[in-house]
């Protein structure tokens, strides 16, 4: 998959849902943990845009149980509509077969780190990313805003990681680090996430809807052109408000 710049991925658990969103979307997340049937739903996908494969352990937000949770995200990683898979720090430290046998499928790695109820010092959250970095092609942390330093640690801990040459997804959850979902690629992230605004599951706090969530990055990577002020991302975070999911 192209990194060179930003990518928006769409998540969904749904992959017939696809078309709604290739207008805007460079790529679906797929939840596999929350969908139905979704080794049928990918062996019957047709559509355009490429798949990140996520299968999310109950530890981590998702709903899969551990029985066969990696062997069903491995078989995913089989189909040719699939180019990243999703896998937890953890997973990839407690199991040296991993990563491997993933990559022999020809498949690119985010190593994910969620921390659901803070944010941690900004060391810490560096040290996240680089050892996230270790075992993937992407290093994703998200982590859950309780005020408005939390989400600025977070655009500093991508600035840094990305000045170090690692590739990084940045996320604050929560209210009040959804803007960050808007400025991160500012900051160097690389991957954003977003729901269609009719889909109603739970995916994580504070997402933004897709729609308007790649209309607010394009209007702020114009600004950004022009020497963005502190007044456009002002005018953002409270357009942000005002759509801001509580999926």
């Amino acid at each position: 998959m192209n990194l060179d710049g930003f990518v928006l991925a769409a998540t969904t658990n749904d992959l017939t849902r696809e078309p709604q969103v290739r207008d805007v979307a460079d790529v679906l997340e797929f939840r596999m943990d929350k969908a139905e049937d979704p080794i049928t739903q990918l062996s019957e996908y047709d559509g355009e845009l490429s798949i990140i494969a996520t299968n999310r352990a109950h530890w981590f937000g998702g709903q899969a149980l551990d029985t066969g949770r990696l062997d069903r995200l491995f078989t995913a990683s089989e189909f040719d509509a699939v180019e990243m898979v999703d896998i937890e720090l953890e997973t990839a430290r407690g199991s040296q077969w991993v990563i491997p046998e993933f990559r022999d499928n020809g498949v690119e790695i985010i190593i994910s780190f969620h921390a659901f109820e803070d944010t941690p010092d900004k060391e810490t959250l560096d040290a996240i990313f680089e050892q996230c970095a270790r075992y993937g092609d992407i290093a994703k942390v998200a982590t859950y805003a309780e005020n408005n330093a939390d989400a600025l640690r977070m655009l500093q801990s991508v600035h840094t990681s990305t000045s170090k040459g690692i590739d990084v997804a940045g996320i604050s959850m929560g209210e009040l680090g959804s803007h960050t979902r808007v400025v991160a690629p500012l900051y160097g992230s690389k991957i954003g996430y977003a729901p269609l605004k009719s889909d109603k599951s739970e995916y994580a706090p504070g997402q933004i809807p897709i729609h308007d969530l790649e209309s607010m990055i394009k209007t702020l990577s114009v600004s950004d052109q022009k020497d963005i002020q502190v007044s456009d991302i002002d005018e953002a975070k409270a357009d942000i408000q005002s759509v801001t999911t509580t999926d």
